[in-house]
């Protein structure tokens, strides 16, 4: 018995092994090694092997037939009445009583049972029937025993079919699954604890998942939970790489840093993602920066003009046990990460908020701030009017000359007043 388990654990390790070697690693640096170009090569020239085999087994026999019927009954091109009328012209036409005779219910009677037997609607929701076999008894009605060798090759095709092709094809369920795992994985590595609230509320497909912005690992902390599909620009280095090997098992949505200053491409992309409802919530961080895990600061409207279902997430972390905001501008990602697996804990609150939708009248921006509002209600941070974007650019003339204005109003008080007599 430990034979046979240390024979399994040895069959394991190598498929593993094939897996992270041909598809993995390939996929995550986006080269081929041309396995699929060789297997639909092999796979072409067996069906023909395949083929001819079956061929010459049925010199003898009638050979099918290839037409737009698509069945046992060849019917001829042309309209019945053409039919009929080459019929009648074969034959003495009747001195009284028109062109009709007896003999015409035959053809009419021929011509019901073949529509009774295969009418050329109800054929069309069957599987066609294939001029040669392709290995498959769903597209061969007339499967039978041909020859050794062909059955031989059937089997093998079974085991490759069933066995190796259907796995490496379960995508969807397969990318899932190990994208929580290996969030999960990283969440172990950073000690992190994490505790779900309201999870009646989670994100669903189709949807808009908005939080608040603490630091990259929100990331890590929300898909501990569930699969998101990203939103963001893409990076270089480090962050590049595994943005290259993410998009190729799920499809997120990254832009160039020219294509996100294109408002309109940015939106409709965004659109098409969330109305097909099989792709998974996108995940957005509206605060575009990371804030200090004490406010919530102004969220970007973007987001909010796509009309979609808003699925709004606090998250607010322990800073007993480390500090978990990334200073962008003083710390590199290798450097705050190295930060981070050196803290004692990874100790943070996630509450799911009900489902949130544009209210009537309500504008993009005033159903981003009652979000934004909700958000930072539930997670105990300041909510702040303030955009985060200030953190590296200069406050706009506009909004200084407005501030000096009010201020003015409030110095000098109020010019009608003044100038009355």
């Amino acid at each position: 018995m430990e034979e046979f388990w240390e024979g399994a654990l040895w069959a394991l390790k190598i498929w593993l092994s094939m897996i992270i070697s041909l598809i993995m690693i390939p996929a995550m640096f986006g080269f081929s090694l041309g396995i699929s170009e060789t297997y639909m090569n092999i796979l072409v020239k067996t069906l023909e092997w395949a083929t001819l085999k079956i061929q010459k087994a049925n010199t003898d026999e009638r050979t099918l037939k290839a037409s737009a019927s698509n069945g046992l009954i060849q019917r001829e091109d042309g309209s019945m009445e053409k039919e009929l009328e080459e019929l009648r012209r074969s034959r003495p036409k009747p001195p009284v009583g028109g062109d009709f005779t007896l003999s015409d219910c035959f053809y009419f009677t021929r011509r019901g049972i073949e529509s009774i037997v295969e009418d050329e609607v109800t054929q069309r929701f069957s599987s066609e029937e294939l001029v040669s076999w392709n290995l498959l008894t769903r597209t061969n009605n007339d499967f039978q025993y041909i020859s050794l060798r062909l059955t031989l090759v059937y089997g093998i095709g079974i085991f490759v079919r069933y066995c190796i092709l259907a796995p490496l094809r379960m995508k969807f369920w397969l990318s899932e699954w190990v994208h929580v795992m290996c969030y999960r994985i990283c969440a172990r590595g950073l000690s992190a604890t994490i505790h779900y609230h309201n999870r009646e509320n989670k994100p669903q497909k189709g949807g808009i998942c908005v939080a608040n912005h603490t630091s990259p690992i929100d990331i890590v902390i929300l898909c501990n939970d569930g699969c998101y599909a990203m939103v963001g620009q893409i990076h270089g280095g480090l962050m590049g790489v595994v943005q290259r090997a993410m998009v190729r098992s799920c499809p997120h949505v990254w832009f160039e840093r020219a294509e996100m200053k294109d408002r309109h491409l940015v939106t409709k992309r965004l659109k098409d993602h969330v109305n097909d409802k099989t792709k998974l919530p996108i995940l957005i961080f509206p605060e575009g920066t990371c804030v200090n895990n004490t406010s919530v600061m102004m969220f970007k409207k973007g987001s909010f003009e796509i009309g979609a279902t808003i699925y709004p997430v606090a998250i607010k972390y322990d800073p007993q046990f480390g500090d978990a905001f990334w200073n962008s501008s003083k710390y590199s990602m290798i450097n705050y990460l190295l930060r981070m697996m050196t803290s004692w804990a990874l100790v943070c609150n996630v509450w799911y908020l009900p489902a949130m939708h544009q209210k009537e009248g309500e504008d993009a921006v005033q159903f981003a701030n009652r979000v934004k509002s909700a958000i930072a209600h539930q997670g105990g941070l300041v909510d702040l009017q303030w955009d985060g974007g200030l953190k590296r650019a200069k406050v706009k003339e506009s909004f200084k000359e407005q501030q000096q204005k009010q201020y003015s109003n409030m110095v000098v008080g109020d010019d009608s007043s003044g100038n009355s007599d």
